[in-house]
């Protein structure tokens, strides 16, 4: 079985992909329509989560025009997973005032594939946002070894 650890970055390696991150966040914020592709926000969640040790739940802030607002990681947790709160969800899309939002995670074990709580929660945000007329467009699963990105919208399961 392959671990984490087996794919540990160098300090070096870290720099590169912290400096593409720098890249990309400054491209998007450039170019407000960048997040209207599925493969763009599939490259940045990648390059924003792959890499990390733990679960960290991110949300891209999007208006009404699908044009990027923020980005940010709301819910840090363990190895294998992330308390994430709608609430919390809720009032952070309130404040940016967005109309709808890109969820994203990893998965530290390596593994894509959405789990039935990715699942679950995903409904439970789906739920509590429409109570505001906020959209979530897609969630995307990162794997963090692989370099897999699982879009629900793609497997229609948003």
């Amino acid at each position: 079985m392959t671990t984490i650890t087996q794919f540990a970055l160098t300090a070096a390696e870290q720099r590169a992909v912290y400096r593409a991150n720098q890249i990309l966040n400054k491209y998007a914020r450039k170019h407000p329509e960048f997040f209207t592709c599925c493969n763009h926000a599939k490259d940045y969640a990648f390059n924003t989560l792959s890499n990390r040790a733990h679960e960290c739940f991110a949300v891209v802030y999007l208006d009404s025009q699908h044009r990027l607002i923020d980005v940010e990681i709301v819910f840090e947790g363990t190895i294998d997973s992330a308390a994430v709160y709608p609430r919390v969800v809720a009032r952070k899309a309130l404040e940016q005032n967005a109309a709808a939002l890109i969820l994203m995670h990893n998965h530290p074990s390596g593994i894509a594939e959405p789990s039935q709580a990715d699942k679950a929660i995903t409904k439970r945000l789906q739920d509590a946002l429409a109570l505001f007329d906020i959209r979530i467009i897609d969630h995307l699963v990162v794997g963090c070894s692989n370099g897999s990105v699982v879009s629900f919208a793609e497997r229609g399961l948003i």
